[in-house]
């Protein structure tokens, strides 16, 4: 059956073909009674438009770079970038926005750099940024409109579009669960100090305990064997201690593995609290963590729904960074 064309568009709706070029397109100056019968007609016939063609016209493509900082096999295996590219991809679909999924080996972005240079997008998303990633300045050097998932290092003022959690005040609130049910020796494990968001957990653990011990902080890497590593490494250092605020769930289950082997209890030996709450992992773990909650689906649909704004997709130009809450979910490891 032959493709319905924009010429038969026109035809049924009794217009010409410019007419209902720019009905198609979004272009204005059509009447409405126009615009309805283009409309009408596009529907009876199953008009699917040329995307190509339409990119000539608009200088669209209807297409996001969605770039994610990381190795393949980090981002295939990390169930928190599987919750957050689900929200991307769904509020992008839903604008009829072709989704690329671009990711960078090794903190290599030149051929990143390249794609993005030759004009097949109209903007990305952009997260799990690690300090002096080339990736922003090659997007600002292009002028391609960018959201970023995490507040850069460097972001002030509005100017930098993000979408972000309240990290700090997630961890103090973590941290301050473990004070309030008496533990006195509290350790963390934080995620890679080169991330802003590890940086600004471990700020939150220093909040509610300024006169830590420094030993009683050991760096991750967001993974569960970083928190295995960590996780022994601190147990080496300070046997005594009483619980962990680890700044991520996975690596709160590489940490609970280290402790189960060690033969001590959680939570009645060690108590224990991760981060992210993500829906695969913190629910089963044994015992179920106790974590600080952030709507990861969410943040992906924020940033997504961000951009499309910038483009004037989505109700007008009107954007700004966006911190969402988080909140302590309590179950049985602290």
């Amino acid at each position: 059956m032959a493709r319905p064309t924009l010429e038969a568009v026109a035809e049924r709706a009794g217009v010409s073909r410019a007419t209902a070029s720019r009905v198609v397109n979004g272009g204005g100056s059509v009447r409405e009674a126009l615009r309805e019968r283009v409309n009408r007609a596009v529907q009876e016939l199953g008009y699917v438009p040329n995307r190509a063609a339409r990119s000539l016209v608009t200088r669209r493509h209807d297409a996001v770079a969605v770039v994610v900082a990381e190795s393949e096999d980090r981002v295939f295996s990390d169930p928190f970038f599987a919750q957050q590219l689900r929200g991307i991809s769904a509020e992008l679909t839903a604008a009829d926005v072709q989704v690329v999924l671009l990711m960078a080996r090794s903190g290599d972005f030149s051929k990143i750099a390249r794609y993005l240079a030759g004009g097949y997008v109209d903007g990305a998303v952009v997260f799990s940024l690690h300090q002096g990633d080339a990736l922003p300045s090659i997007a600002q050097d292009l002028g391609l409109p960018t959201v970023y998932g995490g507040r850069p290092d460097w972001a002030e003022g509005d100017e930098v579009l993000y979408v972000d959690s309240d990290n700090r005040g997630g961890a103090r609130s973590a941290v301050e669960h473990l004070v309030a049910a008496g533990r006195r020796r509290i350790a963390t494990i934080t995620g890679p100090l080169d991330q802003t968001a590890a940086v600004d957990r471990l700020r939150g653990y220093q909040d509610a305990l300024p006169d830590a011990d420094p030993a009683l902080i050991a760096e991750g890497d967001f993974t569960p064997e970083g928190g295995r590593q960590a996780m022994a490494e601190l147990l080496a250092r300070r046997p005594g201690l009483d619980a962990v605020f680890a700044a991520s769930d996975l690596m709160a289950s590489g940490a609970l593995r280290v402790l189960r082997e060690r033969g001590l209890r959680v939570p009645e030996d060690i108590a224990l609290v991760g981060f992210d709450d993500v829906d695969t992992v913190a629910p089963w773990t044994d015992p179920p963590l106790t974590t600080v909650h952030q709507d990861i689906e969410g943040m992906g649909r924020l940033m997504a729904r961000l951009l499309l704004r910038s483009l004037g997709e989505d109700g007008g130009n009107a954007v700004a960074p966006v911190i969402t809450p988080t909140r302590l979910v309590v179950r049985n490891s602290a």
